[in-house]
């Protein structure tokens, strides 16, 4: 918890987080295009695409694009660079002080202990109360063991200003020495073989590497109000491979997931969007149990299944995602 408090309110609980797209700071074209791609949130990228060489420039980009190009229809976050750098501290003050008043979001990156993000959220908190400006909400990016293993401590850290959890798979596979070098996705060599059957031939199964650190990574998040967002996938070229990775992480409890590439933005939004099929039931749910509680039940059949208050409340969380998309 952060001792100190911002006097300009909380973080938007409302933001829509289906899909985040990356856009390096260093590279102009992208950065023209990105309020129209259609992305929920756009990150203006000043870390890992962008070569040292090019660090402050790529922060001055960032500065021009936000103060000139029209973001109405996206909301902003930038990605400062790690806090074990010189940069990140200049990133910080010169973009919140130049443009805090157009920018939504702070992506930390390797986020490895809650000092971290107390470091930036007091930066953030001064800068605000001096300029005036509402609340930059921060985005912590889990991508190394460290991070891992603090999760639940960092989650719980400065309700003020963080609001967002994100899975950065390619770090954090590397942090764990994990055998691969794809960037999201599922590999050949994490897998699980059948039993043998009547001839002796046995089917290989693969499964999900990162099951177990976004799981993890989620409970944290919904234990401290907090949205859960998977990370890259790295093949742009593999939009099934990019869906079914999306489909497990929203499984899952994640509100939305990361497109390195324009193609991307409609399969997130796609995915992260709830289905007719899932909100038909979803109102049926409410009207069988509101039935059901008129009659002194506490749980009801419907389609030949067992429906209770837990269904009550699945079924709520579907209806107020459609309710903000069509705020939206």
């Amino acid at each position: 918890m952060c001792w100190w408090r911002t006097v300009m309110g909380m973080p938007n609980n409302d933001r829509l987080h289906r899909s985040k797209l990356a856009v390096p700071a260093s590279n102009l074209r992208m950065l023209e295009k990105a309020p129209e791609a259609g992305a929920d949130i756009v990150f203006l990228d000043l870390e890992d695409a962008v070569a040292p060489d090019d660090k402050v420039q790529a922060r001055k980009n960032a500065i021009e694009a936000l103060q000139s190009q029209d973001w109405s229809k996206t909301a902003t976050s930038v990605r400062i660079n790690g806090l074990d750098t010189y940069w990140a501290y200049r990133d910080v003050v010169d973009i919140v002080e130049a443009v805090g008043n157009k920018l939504d979001m702070i992506l930390i990156p390797k986020v490895g202990r809650p000092s971290d993000i107390e470091f930036v959220a007091m930066l953030l908190s001064q800068i605000e109360q001096a300029y005036g400006y509402d609340p930059i909400a921060i985005t912590a990016l889990i991508e190394t063991a460290p991070g891992m293993a603090n999760v639940e401590a960092i989650a719980e850290t400065c309700p003020e200003h963080l609001e967002a959890l994100s899975f950065g798979v390619a770090d954090y596979a590397a942090s764990t020495r994990a055998r691969t070098v794809v960037i999201g996705g599922v590999t050949p060599e994490y897998a699980v073989l059948t039993g043998p059957d009547a001839s002796g031939a046995r089917e290989l199964h693969w499964g999900d590497p990162w099951h177990f650190a976004l799981s993890r990574m989620i409970v944290a998040c919904r234990a401290n109000g907090l949205r859960p967002i998977d990370g890259p996938f790295g093949d742009f070229s593999d939009p099934g491979g990019y869906k079914m990775a999306a489909r497990r992480a929203a499984a899952l409890g994640c509100k939305g997931k990361w497109a390195i590439h324009p193609s991307q933005i409609e399969l997130a939004n796609e995915i992260f969007s709830p289905l007719p099929d899932e909100v038909d039931r979803a109102q049926r749910i409410m009207v069988a149990m509101a039935e059901a509680a008129a009659e002194g039940r506490g749980a009801v059949s419907l389609d030949g299944r067992l429906i209770d208050a837990a269904s009550i409340k699945m079924a709520q969380n579907v209806i107020a995602r459609v309710e903000r998309l069509a705020g939206s």
